[in-house]
This record gives structure tokens, sequence and C-alpha cells, in this order.
């Protein structure tokens, strides 16, 4: 007989415990896994905000450098394009920067440096005549008391024309006419910071140099007779010639790449244009891009 207070579990009961343990095992082993799933995803989390905050700290000073080097010079011998390296920590960093008088401004170039530029990226001179007058029609203030012509060439896309200027590139897309594909080809000689009818074909893309020869109508296939104002219309004067225009295309904006690798094989490259100030206020930032993507070339169309 058992004695008062020690009675013995019956089979049952230790049947029950011993399940009732197994469960509590396998929550345990469950929290385990759970708790190293999110232990790693943490880590994981935690090298990509390092290396997140490590571009932007050094894009940041790829800038800083390159707005101190180009205002401590003079306007007149300011470099027009250049290049340098530096190394922090395990990260290698490429600094580019050219000036924005080397890209076409959408907002002031001539219908035919536009034309020229067209042609030269592989359109027809129909079809860049066409582009170019869509343009020009886009960025143009229409005329009180005239026909709006160019709103009607919006109403089935459902949506107007600016006819103001141009405030970044990438409006582009939305001019009426122009193919998808053909503005994609456009945009990397193309800009809205050079502020200036001319272009420096000496920084500039082989494209767009060969542009300014067929403005200047030193490419002789039609083009060049005489240079329109930015809304279109005849100035009566001629488009400058390359050596002309790359002693007057000045622009106080410059284009800075910055090109980063990092030990572990991690690679990106971010791109701002930036407008030089003063001591006060050295630059400002106008447009900024990360994770470009290379540019692929683009095949010359023939001279002929």
């Amino acid at each position: 007989m058992n004695a008062p207070g020690n009675s013995s579990r019956s089979p049952a009961d230790r049947g029950f415990v011993i399940v009732a343990v197994l469960w509590i095992l396998l929550a345990l082993s469950s929290l385990a896994i759970i708790f190293s799933a999110y232990l790693a995803a943490s880590a994981r989390a935690l090298a990509a905000s390092d290396i997140s905050l490590q571009t932007e700290a050094l894009v940041s000073a790829g800038l800083e450098l390159t707005a101190y080097q180009l205002t401590l010079t003079d306007e007149k011998t300011r470099p027009q394009h250049g290049a340098f390296q530096f190394g922090l920590d395990d990260a290698s960093v490429g600094v580019t920067f050219t000036s924005e008088a080397g890209r076409v401004d959408l907002n002031y170039a001539s219908k035919e440096m536009l034309v020229g530029l067209f042609v030269v990226l592989g359109a027809s001179k129909d079809a860049a005549g066409e582009y170019a007058d869509r343009i020009v029609g886009w960025r143009t203030r229409p005329t009180p008391g005239s026909e709006n012509v160019e709103v009607a060439r919006y109403n089935a896309l459902g949506y107007s024309p600016r006819q103001g200027l141009f405030t970044h590139v990438n409006e582009l897309a939305l001019v009426a006419g122009i193919p998808e594909a053909f503005v994609d080809r456009v945009l990397p000689f193309v800009t809205v910071f050079n502020g200036s009818p001319d272009v420096d074909p000496k920084i500039a893309a082989p494209e767009v140099a060969l542009a300014v020869n067929k403005a200047s109508g030193k490419d002789q296939d039609g083009f060049g007779s005489a240079a329109p104002s930015p809304n279109g219309t005849v100035a009566g004067a001629q488009a400058p010639s390359p050596q002309s225009a790359a002693s007057t295309a000045q622009s106080p904006c410059y284009r800075i790449a910055i090109s980063i690798r990092f030990r572990n094989g991690h690679r990106t490259t971010s791109e701002a244009v930036v407008a030089l100030g003063d001591k006060a206020e050295p630059y400002r930032v106008l447009s900024w891009q990360n994770d470009l993507e290379p540019r692929s070339p683009v095949l010359l169309r023939g001279r002929g």
C-alpha cells in the first residue's frame, strides 16, 4: 500500500508527460530555426544597409571633391572635362566630369541641330524634321489670338503639350510622334542644363560633333542654311561652326559620374548634374540618378 502523499503516476499520466515534453522540444526547435533565420536575414540586411550607406557617402565625397576642384579655378581656365580616382577602406572610386556644353540643349538648340543629331542617330531626314518640329512645338509658347495647332495634336493622347521649356530630358518621351526606342537613343546626347544653342564639339560625343557639322553646313546634306531661334523661326544668322562653338559654348553645369567598386565585387554608378556657384554655395544639385547601366554604343549613320 502506498504511503500517504506519495501516490505513484499511472502509465497514462507518464505517457502524457512524455508527449508534452516532446511537444515542448519541438516548439523550442522551431523557435531556434526561426531565430536562426531571423539572424541570417538581419545580417544580410545590415550588410546591404552598410553598402548603401558607404555608397551614399562615397558619391557625396566624389561630388564635393569635383565641385571643390572646379570652383578653385577661374571660369576662363576651368576644365571642361576631366577624371580622377581615389580609394577609401574597401572601395575604389572613379570620377569623371564633363560640362553640359557638350550636349544638345532641348530648350535652345536650333531645329538644324536637332535634325542633324537625329539623322546621325539613324532617323531619315523626313522623320528627323518631324521630330524636331514636335520638340519645337512642345517648348514654344503659343501666340495669343492664334489657333493652337499643337494642342490639337495631343487631344487623342489625353494630355496637353507643355508649350514651355523642358524641365527634364525625360519629358522627351511625352512629345508626340517620337518612337520610344528612338527617345532612348537620343537621351544620352541631350540636356536641359546647357543653357545655350551652342555645343562644344571638343568635349561632345562623336554623335553630337557630327550633328554640329551638319547644322553648320560643313557636312553638306541640306542642313545649316540658316539657324532658327529656339522657337523654330529663322533668325537670319548662320549656325556656329565647331571652331566658334568651341570658343563660345560654356555652361556652369557639369555632369559628374561616380563609379564605385567594392572589394566584394559589388559595383555601382551614380550620376549627378550640378550647377557651380560661389564660395557661399559652391554647387547646387540639379539632377541625380543612382544605379546607372553602362551606355550602349550607338552605331553611327554614314555621312553620305
